[in-house]
């Protein structure tokens, strides 16, 4: 291969930028050749790495752009010298981001359904579908790691746990890559610890927090789902951006976890290394720190692999070693997808491609449904819970969200994502509105509707139409929240950070002015992040009798919302994130050491209204009979089991987590600490017995010499329906976790629990190496 045919592998080539879809876009495409006056066999002439978003960067029908890829694919195999085709590369967050395709809840959703194996099959619907249009790679899933609910890319985010983004991001790399399609684990390393909750801020994190709450996500993916290809994070960690830290993406990444795959850079990361970061003094130079770091391919286009990193080569500023090795990565890579088989491209593309099954459809509605956290359901009058709604009630539907498809997807779905610069064009996919499903499951005559106000802006002239609704009718249902979109276009997504965790505009006055009418109020929720409203769970005066909490809960979430208010289905989504108090308690996570929390030194509270893992139901469980293993050693496993009942008068499904706390370590621990789940479905006075097998090495943690290890000494151990709850009946909470009213001190948040028990790990200190076990496995007995 000569130096020009290497580099062209290492790069993508974006054919039809369209809006602005990535950081800087506009900006970039200056630096870029005038591809318009060039053809596609000019540009590609020695060859090209990766297409660019073939299918996602512009409204294309399938079959027709299926049908150019193959011609496209079957010249670059006759008309350069080397033959080899393309790898193509789609975002495939919320389903594939194309038009007409299926789209699915966003990963917030995912991680509150607590279900890694139907998050598995949802990512080989996905896969199937990209292999189908020719897709090799998909970039997806994120395993950033939440930390502060202001960041507008919470919602393409799983939970603030790391094994419970762990276990679901690898459950979707075990599906995408069942399909055939290569997974892209991203953002690598640390992005979500942006300063403030500002997209791009410079991280400020220590080695131990990397390690251990950061890293454990990827390591899994890695090693338990076989990930085959890693995405670099924009972040900075102490002054070093990532996209240059050989220690990172060398280092940690290939040299300690394994890894052997390809690093592809997130969107013009490479030469953000000169017009951001300001490490680099032009493009060549940005291209030689990332090149030695470990990235391989450049994306989206050849801004600083292609010339530029020629150039240093030739002067030998860059040792083409360095080259061959990006280069021998690649093509391994293409080998295994199949690239550089004979017979590669020489079928016939596709036709009548469905992006949007029967399948994918049912897929979509089973996990909204599984994600949708009740967060509130009081007694209306004095009698039953207001929800589920009471047969022959009449419904006054309002609420900004009652009635947009947009407000069921995230920021990375074609609708928001693409579609928005085009609206003259259909969604191209069915996605029943809230109004549109619960008005065929009531009746329209059962339904009124008032949008009342819109998500952003002041205006407060619906706001009588929407009071008369609701005195018109039994109950009122409320659905506000979010609109996802990229840099300034939403209220939540890529770029749209804030600084106030209100609801946009002028929703939190709608609500208050429909529960004024003393009309029984639930209010829905459709947002990408989770916002302060504790004045609408337990503050002070009138508030609503119900809340429910959906994280964009995609094509399948405004039936799935109409089934659980109805009655139809049963809640049974539990929250991935805590439910912030305010803005300025941030950032918050329930994994904090003592000092983290509540104390008498401080008057500062930053206790969440709704801790981690809370969720109610239409029934009500009990946990009994907890066993522990006495006594292990820490190199072993030791044993759980509880028995879980279904108490109430209703079937439900509960997800049961098991926690654990090391009381006394060389550094300090979270006060709960996840230790495993498991979904389980019982039938009214149902019980099951519930067994866990734990790993010691889920108490490892990075010692004050900066080595992983599990050190001897009693942990205690207790299963329990949220992380604040220590027993039975939820008044006592771990610890002294409570929740916190607005104004109105502590409010006792219901939960079951067990007692703790306590397990005496034994033996010595002892490193943990990556190849140790951590995933907690768990069966019904």
């Amino acid at each position: 291969m000569t130096l020009e045919e290497k580099t062209a592998q290492l790069v993508g080539y974006w054919l039809d930028q369209n809006g602005v879809v990535a950081p800087m876009q506009g900006e970039m495409a200056a630096h870029q050749d005038a591809d318009g006056a060039r053809t596609l066999a000019d540009i590609t002439r020695h060859g090209i790495g990766q297409f660019t978003r073939v299918y996602g960067t512009r409204p294309v029908e399938p079959d027709e752009r299926a049908a150019w890829l193959w011609a496209e694919q079957r010249r670059l195999k006759r008309e350069t010298r080397l033959g080899i085709p393309a790898l193509v590369h789609e975002e495939c967050l919320t389903g594939l981001a194309a038009w007409k395709a299926a789209t699915f809840p966003t990963p917030l959703a995912w991680g509150a359904a607590f279900d890694p194996d139907l998050v598995e099959q949802v990512g080989a619907a996905i896969g199937a579908s990209m292999r189908e249009l020719g897709v090799h790679q998909g970039l997806a899933p994120v395993l950033d790691v939440v930390r502060d609910p202001r960041w507008g890319r919470v919602d393409e985010c799983i939970g603030e746990d790391p094994y419970l983004v762990g276990t679901i991001g690898t459950a979707y790399v075990r599906g995408l890559q069942g399909a055939g399609v290569d997974a892209t684990l991203k953002h690598f390393l640390g992005y979500s610890a942006s300063q403030a909750g500002r997209n791009h801020a410079p991280v400020h994190a220590g080695p131990r927090e990397v390690a251990d709450v950061f890293l454990p996500p990827f390591e899994m993916a890695l090693r338990d789902g076989g990930a085959r290809s890693v995405m670099n994070s924009y972040a900075e960690i102490d002054g070093v951006p990532v996209a240059a830290d050989p220690e990172l993406l060398t280092g940690v990444l290939r040299d300690r976890l394994g890894f052997d795959g390809t690093v592809v850079a997130d969107y013009f990361s490479v030469a953000f290394l000169e017009v951001m970061h300001g490490i680099a003094a032009d493009r060549g130079e940005a291209a030689t720190l990332a090149l030695e770091a470990g990235i391989d391919v450049e994306l989206p286009t050849g801004d600083a692999y292609l010339e530029p990193l020629v150039d240093r080569v030739r002067t030998g500023a860059v040792d083409e070693a360095l080259v061959d090795r990006a280069v021998l990565r690649v093509l391994r890579q293409k080998e295994r997808l199949g690239l550089l088989d004979p017979d590669a491209f020489e079928d016939d593309a596709p036709t009548g491609i469905d992006l949007d099954t029967p399948h994918h459809r049912s897929l979509a509605k089973q996990l909204a449904a599984r994600s949708l956290v009740l967060l509130s359901n009081e007694t209306a009058g004095g009698g039953a819970p207001v929800l589920p709604l009471r047969s022959g009630a009449s419904v006054a539907l309002i609420g900004p969200n009652a009635d947009r498809a947009e407000a069921l997807q995230g920021c990375y779905s074609f609708a928001n994502h693409v579609l928005a610069a085009h609206p003259d064009l259909p969604l191209g996919f069915a996605i029943p509105t809230v109004r549109e499903a619960l008005t065929e499951s009531l009746g329209s005559s059962a339904v009124r509707f008032a949008a009342g106000c819109t998500v952003t802006g002041p205006d407060r002239s619906g706001f009588a139409d929407a009071v008369a609704a609701a005195q018109a009718s039994d109950v009122a249902v409320v659905v506000v929240g979010d609109q996802a979109g990229l840099f300034g276009r939403g209220t939540v997504g890529e770029g749209n950070d804030t600084e106030s965790l209100d609801l946009p505009g002028v929703q939190r006055e709608l609500v208050e002015a429909v529960v004024a009418t003393g009309t029984p109020t639930v209010v829905v929720l459709l947002t990408g992040r989770p916002y302060a409203i504790g004045w609408a769970l337990d503050g002070d005066g009138p508030r609503p009798a119900a809340v429910l909490q959906a994280f964009f809960p995609g094509e399948g979430g405004g039936l799935a919302i109409a089934e659980l208010l109805t009655g139809a289905a049963s809640p049974s989504g539990r929250l991935p994130v805590s439910l912030p108090r305010a803005a300025g308690a941030q950032p918050y996570t329930y994994l904090h050491p003592r000092l983290g929390g509540p104390s008498d030194v401080t008057a500062a509270d930053s206790t969440p209204v709704r801790p981690f893992g809370f969720g109610l139901a239409y029934t009500s469980f009990a946990y009994e009979d907890l066993v522990v293993d006495e006594s292990v050693s820490t190199d072993a496993a030791f044993d759980v089991s509880v028995t879980v009942r279904n108490t109430g008068e209703r079937a439900g499904e509960e997800v049961v987590q098991l926690y654990g706390h090391d009381a006394h370590a060389s550094v300090t621990r979270p006060l709960a600490q996840l230790l495993g789940y498991a979904r389980v479905a019982l039938a009214p006075a149902e019980s099951v017995r519930v067994r866990f097998d734990v790993p010691v090495q889920r108490f490892a943690f990075t010692g004050r010499d900066l080595r992983k290890v599990v050190e001897p000494g009693d942990v205690a151990v207790w299963v329990a329906s949220h992380a604040a709850a220590s027993r039975p009946g939820g008044a006592v909470h771990a610890d002294g976790i409570v929740a916190v009213g607005a104004g109105s001190g502590p409010v006792p948040v219901p939960g079951a629990a067990t007692d703790r028990a306590v397990v005496r790990v034994t033996g010595s200190v002892r490193e943990v190496e990556p190849t140790d076990r951590r995933i907690v496995t768990w069966e019904c007995v």
